[in-house]
């Protein structure tokens, strides 16, 4: 697999489902990545990245930045409020908002830096107890609180469970954004990018179908 190989599913995928072309964005999930591997990836035009882990991003994104100055990155991966702040000034978007204490720690910051990244709920749909994310039935009051608080909504984030059929976690995903009028729905992975895209994704997460098996060393 490359990177064209998945950007040409993702067209046939958004062809299918009768959606215009580019209207899926693609995350190349770059964490535990070499950097020589994100590199080559960069230099083929690539602009929008994931990591899961902010002391990680923090390492690698900054020197990239300053080569490729227009390239996006978002947090995947859980967030500690007490690396809220670093998260904030590193990322793009974070789509890992779960719960409220984090919500009213990103709010007080933004308040202080006067801007906040794009912000995505992570629903726990398959109602997992090892997985973050908001329980289905919790996720309206939770969009509301996080909406009162003046947090930037852009989307839902899911990660189904491995041994479950992701279409009914990505509908589920679907149906809860439908209803509270939230647009980015972050969902699919290397092996179900296609289901995800067919129920309406918006930014699907592909790693190592992009740049190779990960090495956690």
């Amino acid at each position: 697999m490359s990177l064209s190989d998945i950007q040409a599913r993702i067209h046939k995928a958004e062809t299918k489902a009768g959606r215009a072309e580019g209207s899926v964005q693609l995350i190349a999930v770059s964490k535990v990545q070499p950097n020589e591997r994100v590199e080559a990836v960069l230099k083929e035009g690539h602009g929008l990245f994931g990591e899961n882990k902010v002391q990680e991003a923090a390492g690698k994104w900054p020197a990239f930045r300053e080569a490729f100055p227009d390239t996006k990155v978002h947090l995947l991966g859980p967030l500690q409020t007490n690396k809220a702040r670093q998260a904030m000034e590193l990322f793009d978007a974070i789509h890992s908002v779960d719960r409220p204490k984090l919500a009213n720690t990103l709010a007080r910051l933004a308040q202080e830096i006067g801007r906040c990244p794009d912000l995505f709920v992570q629903v726990n749909t398959g109602e997992e107890e090892q997985k973050a994310g908001v329980l289905p039935a919790d996720a309206d009051a939770f969009i509301a609180e996080c909406r009162a608080l003046d947090l930037p909504v852009k989307g839902l984030m899911c990660i189904p469970p491995v041994d479950e059929e992701a279409s009914l976690h990505f509908a589920l995903l679907a149906k809860i954004a439908a209803r509270n009028d939230v647009e980015g729905l972050s969902m699919g992975m290397s092996a179900d990018f296609e289901k995800a895209v067919a129920l309406g994704a918006t930014h699907v997460r592909v790693g190592s179908a992009i740049f190779g098996a990960r090495d956690y060393g």
